[in-house]
């Protein structure tokens, strides 16, 4: 069983679009770790389109944010600026949907969380090697795949000892190790590149690779301008930044 893992879509059709279209040649099935919401202007499609091809999807900081489950004050200018205007365009139905997604969930034998699965409605962020090193006594599973900081990389425990690698892994699961990896962001990347960023988790043959697909830029850009968003959400698609 192969799964596509995706996460930070962050309202950006075009990027959710390719990547989904690209994760049906390379995978059975579509799981997601959150934030479908904020920052970019097509928040009800994505939603939409993820509620039709997840088989699971756990609930991000962005989706309490804009049900109302966590304080905007807890988001910076720009993102609380998105979230107040994302709210305005979820209906009821859509709203109920994102406020109903668990913090977490298990696929076959990996643990979903947004965060951290230590105390994942805290929403820390795993950056550096000891901040996911700390966070594997938090799950029982083989595999820990997160999102939220929007960046890729893996980091594993075995009897060999530690091992942490950022970037776009791919990554052999060998016996007797466990991994935590970032399968980085779909609608935002901050690593420099611009392209989606997603993983493809082949069970069977016990790989784990991040992938990136290319996606208008361009048109996710206009789109955030034209609905009035700050610029900076706009201009940091550019950047990969």
């Amino acid at each position: 069983m192969r799964y596509a893992v995706l996460s930070d879509v962050h309202g950006n059709l075009e990027a959710l679009e390719a990547v989904l279209a690209d994760a049906a040649a390379h995978a059975d099935a579509v799981v997601c770790l959150g934030d479908v919401v904020g920052y970019g202007a097509d928040p009800v499609p994505c939603v939409e389109r993820l509620a039709e091809r997840a088989q699971a999807v756990v609930a991000g900081n962005h989706e309490h944010g804009v049900t109302g489950l966590m304080d905007l004050a807890w988001f910076n200018t720009h993102a609380r600026a998105a979230a107040e205007w994302t709210r305005e365009q979820l209906d009821d139905d859509h709203s109920a949907w994102l406020a109903a997604l668990p913090l977490t969930a298990q696929v076959a034998d990996a643990t979903l969380v947004h965060a951290s699965p230590r105390q994942p409605d805290e929403w820390d962020y795993l950056v550096s090697a000891e901040d996911g090193f700390a966070a594997f006594d938090a799950f029982d599973t083989r595999v820990c795949f997160v999102g939220h900081s929007h960046l890729p990389g893996a980091w594993s425990l075995g009897s060999s000892g530690r091992e942490h690698e950022g970037g776009n892994i791919d990554v052999t699961l060998d016996a007797g190790r466990r991994y935590l990896v970032n399968v980085g962001s779909v609608g935002q990347p901050r690593d420099r590149d611009v392209r989606a960023a997603y993983a493809v988790w082949d069970a069977d043959a016990r790989r784990i690779q991040i992938r990136r697909v290319p996606y208008d830029v361009r048109a996710a850009r206009a789109k955030i301008a034209a609905a009035g968003l700050p610029r900076f959400l706009a201009d940091r698609l550019a950047a990969g930044a």
